[in-house]
């Protein structure tokens, strides 16, 4: 997106938008720029359009179709507290969740929502910082 005008990044998340929309019957809150591409100009019309841009820690790579196994490879072994997982809705990440649940939650971590991962609650303020 940033070889793009400022009108087409607009363009092209407006039109997302609209499809999450119409599909889901709700509107987004997160925006992942495509392959991660972006620059101050999206992030700037992202939050224009009241998009909080967000960018994932690890990455299925399943738009190359991978094997299950090899995503779950590629995962489960990077995956640490606070990692945001990209995956996209595809025949071998489907196959590969119910593994990548147990061993995630193997490792004693706990799968949940964008919204709560980044939630501002995660963050200790001084105040209710242990005391040593």
């Amino acid at each position: 997106m940033s070889r793009i005008s400022n009108e087409r990044i607009r363009e092209e998340i407006l039109k997302t938008e609209k499809l999450i929309q119409q599909t889901l019957n709700q509107s987004s809150k997160y925006f992942a720029p495509p392959s991660g591409d972006y620059d101050l100009r999206v992030v700037k019309i992202a939050h224009e359009l009241k998009l909080h841009t967000v960018l994932w820690t690890v990455d299925t790579v399943d738009w190359k179709k991978p094997s299950p196994e090899t995503i779950i490879n590629r995962i489960v072994p990077k995956v640490q507290n606070g990692y945001l997982i990209l995956m996209h809705p595809t025949k071998s990440t489907a196959e590969a969740l119910p593994t990548l649940i147990r061993e995630i939650k193997k490792k004693g971590l706990i799968i949940s929502p964008v919204k709560e991962t980044l939630s501002s609650k995660r963050v200790l303020s001084v105040e209710s910082s242990p005391k040593f």
